[in-house]
């Protein structure tokens, strides 16, 4: 079974879009399991998931409860999760058609943990330019919005992700594979949001990124990372 685990907090305009994309773009989906992990929504997000659950045909959906902060959340999907595959999703990503199954191919031809290429829903330039890099294995080319597939062995064995991290928890797992050589991309492209570079301004988002990529390489502490980051980009 695959277990996928989606953070939210304040999703109502997306929620529903994709769990329905789920269901539809699955392979078998009544063998999957849906954990969505609700951070303190004050929105519409747990009651539109609850009212929605019995119309899918997942093997199982659990809407439960966590504390705030994506990492704390996606942590704690993880330890409810029944499956041997664990694929962590934003609420607003979108995997290709079959995603179950190319997921499942990825790990039997022995790539334990990976992500897909990523595509934005936009048509700026420069946001066309990032996705078309998401198809090489640099690191500098990850990111939580592709999401992010692991078996649960290799998972507990890195020691998941950690909840005391406000930001960074996704950069900081995949830091983890990619020191013990443990991860692939998967030829298949993930379309994901553009909301927040276009409600923030494109270039000036990146801008943002790039300068807690740069600070972070010369050895900011993860509090300065995120006091930026909540003054610039949230």
């Amino acid at each position: 079974m695959t277990s996928i685990i989606i953070p939210v907090l304040n999703e109502e305009l997306c929620i529903l879009k994709v769990l329905h994309h789920l269901q539809e773009h699955a392979q078998e989906a009544n063998s999957l399991e849906l954990i969505v992990v609700d951070g303190g929504s004050t929105d519409a997000t747990v009651q539109l998931v609850t009212d929605y659950a019995p119309k899918l045909n997942f093997s199982s959906i659990k809407m439960i409860t966590s504390e705030k902060g994506r990492g704390k959340q996606l942590h704690h999907g993880a330890t409810l999760a029944s499956g041997e595959l664990l694929y962590f999703l934003h609420a607003d990503s979108y995997p290709p058609r079959n995603y179950d199954a190319h997921i499942v191919k990825a790990v039997k031809d022995g790539n334990p943990a990976g992500c897909f290429r990523m595509k934005f829903d936009s048509w700026h330039p420069w946001l066309i330019i990032i996705g078309w890099f998401t198809r090489f294995s640099w690191k500098a080319c990850r990111g939580g919005d592709q999401s992010q597939y692991i078996t649960r062995k290799l998972y507990d064995k890195i020691g998941g992700y950690h909840t005391e991290l406000p930001i960074y928890e996704d950069y900081d797992l995949i830091t983890r594979l990619y020191e013990s050589d443990q991860y692939h991309v998967i030829p298949k492209w993930l379309t994901t949001s553009a909301r927040r570079y276009h409600d923030k301004g494109v270039l000036k988002l990146q801008w943002f990124y790039m300068t807690i990529y740069w600070r972070k390489y010369k050895g900011a502490t993860i509090d300065e990372l995120y006091e930026y980051y909540l003054s610039k980009c949230d």
